[in-house]
């Protein structure tokens, strides 16, 4: 029998993060925080950013809060509603290595994890109220984080790639 969390939680969130890693193709590091010239569309750094906070969120989810390391920064700038700023000192966010960094090893901490949790764990109600309607369980929450979430952001991503004149990673 297919486990949820190895079967198919694992498979949906390594691809969104195999075509998170396509699409940094040619991104410049100064490019990074800005938008493109008279479009009002999230970048790079406030999409890998606001990403990169959702794993801690997921660790509680799946009864593993102990692992989460929420960086009170990151929270500040990205959390879900916070705007999306031009940032064309570099002053506003962390540069892009801090950014990635922290966006690929909170998303390699629950890799593994997706594979250890007993699929009792996804049949539990979903503990976060606002989404719990849309999603009921925890397993429906999370793999809408690692799946729909995630592809939603980078759809923006692969559109800002167009805005700043960068080829089509596919």
């Amino acid at each position: 029998m297919l486990k949820f969390g190895s079967g198919i939680l694992a498979p949906l969130c390594k691809f969104s993060l195999g075509y998170a890693e396509l699409l940094l193709k040619d991104v410049k590091p100064a490019d990074f925080p800005r938008k493109p010239k008279g479009i009002d569309t999230n970048h790079p750094a406030f999409i890998y950013g606001h990403l990169a906070t959702y794993p801690e969120r997921l660790l509680e989810f799946m009864g593993q809060g102990a692992l989460a390391q929420p960086d009170p920064k990151f929270v500040e700038l990205f959390a879900a509603g916070k705007p999306c700023l031009d940032d064309p000192q570099g002053t506003i966010y962390p540069t892009m290595d801090v950014i990635l960094a922290r966006f690929r090893t909170r998303h390699e901490t629950i890799l593994p994890l997706f594979a250890e949790c007993a699929d009792e764990v996804f049949d539990k109600p979903n503990p976060n109220e606002r989404m719990r309607d849309r999603f009921p369980t925890v397993g429906m929450a999370c793999n809408f984080l690692v799946s729909g979430h995630m592809m939603i952001h980078l759809g923006q991503m692969s559109a800002w790639r167009r805005c700043m004149g960068l080829p089509s990673v596919m």
